[in-house]
């Protein structure tokens, strides 16, 4: 037997970042919008705990236990007794260290998964508690939609979404360590009086309306100077798709990925075209949301 779960990709249409706390992390206001670009996990029963990927940039992903969907299915089965002798098999399409949460999804999958398979039972609450141990992103990984994320980002509150709203995805030539990003932005911040990370009513109500004009205006990343003073090269990615016509761009997460907000489903293939005659990024995709979180898809 095995079981597959599809898990899909964030964009955060608002990031807002609180100064470092005495732990090192950082206190977030973060409105994630889960996207149809998906990976797909499955696991069947196994002598030991083996990850294999393939996809875009598998060779990127570790295949050791320091991949979070190999730490969900140990997480998972320490908590209920079992031996996590299981293969889990990856299907990458998320971009790899991208900022679009691809391990996170791939943990959250992992953890759905395995809990179908092994017959758990584990409630609702127990799977978001481990996502919450595993990651800041993975709980919503697992919850999909759009939500607000604070504290580290993992304490979610659901959001009303009024409509679709249509991205296009440049992929940079490289990728960006989150940490090193937070660092930046910490050494960015220096001396300033950083304030405290509240969401945004004008982006909420945007959302809620389903108007893509109305969230163009309220998108913002307040890592985006970090993720720039460090992979410069983003500033002219962002300046393309501002020409090509989207309502808004920025970084998405930590970066390296950028994102744009297009008006409709045409003017998203418009401006995808664009991008890639622009020679500034590697590849680009398009995809709407809000999408459904990890959903089981095959057993």
């Amino acid at each position: 037997m095995s079981v597959t779960v599809r898990v899909p990709a964030k964009v955060n249409v608002q990031l807002a970042v609180g100064a470092a706390r005495p732990d090192g992390f950082h206190d977030l206001a973060n409105v994630f919008l889960a996207v149809g670009l998906h990976d797909e996990v499955t696991v069947t029963p196994a002598e030991e705990l083996r990850v294999t990927c393939a996809g875009p940039d598998a060779g990127q992903v570790p295949l050791d236990r320091t991949n979070l969907a190999a730490r969900a299915a140990i997480a998972l089965a320490e908590r209920h007794g079992i031996d996590p002798a299981v293969h889990v098999h990856i299907a990458k399409d998320i971009p790899v260290a991208g900022g679009m949460a691809g391990g996170s999804a791939d943990g959250a999958g992992a953890l759905l998964a395995c809990d179908a398979l092994w017959g758990t039972g584990a409630s609702r609450e127990e799977l978001l508690d481990i996502c919450a141990e595993l990651g800041s992103d993975v709980p919503f990984s697992l919850v999909g939609g759009a939500a607000l994320g604070i504290g580290r980002g993992e304490r979610l509150t659901s959001l009303k979404v009024g409509g679709s709203f249509h991205w296009v995805f440049a992929m940079a030539e490289r990728g960006l360590s989150t940490p090193a990003v937070f660092r930046e932005f910490d050494r960015l911040t220096e001396g300033i009086v950083v304030p405290e990370p509240v969401a945004s009513e004008q982006l909420l109500d945007a959302l809620a309306a389903g108007d893509p004009e109305s969230l163009a205006a309220a998108v913002s990343n307040d890592l985006q100077p970090a993720a720039l003073s460090l992979f410069p090269e983003l500033t002219d990615t962002l300046a393309a798709g501002s020409a090509a016509g989207s309502l808004a761009g920025l970084v998405s997460g930590s970066g390296p990925t950028t994102a744009f907000l297009a008006r409709d489903a045409e003017s998203a293939v418009k401006i995808a075209d664009a991008l890639r005659a622009s020679g500034t990024c590697r590849t680009v995709r398009t995809a709407s949301g809000p999408v459904p979180g990890a959903t089981v898809i095959g057993a």
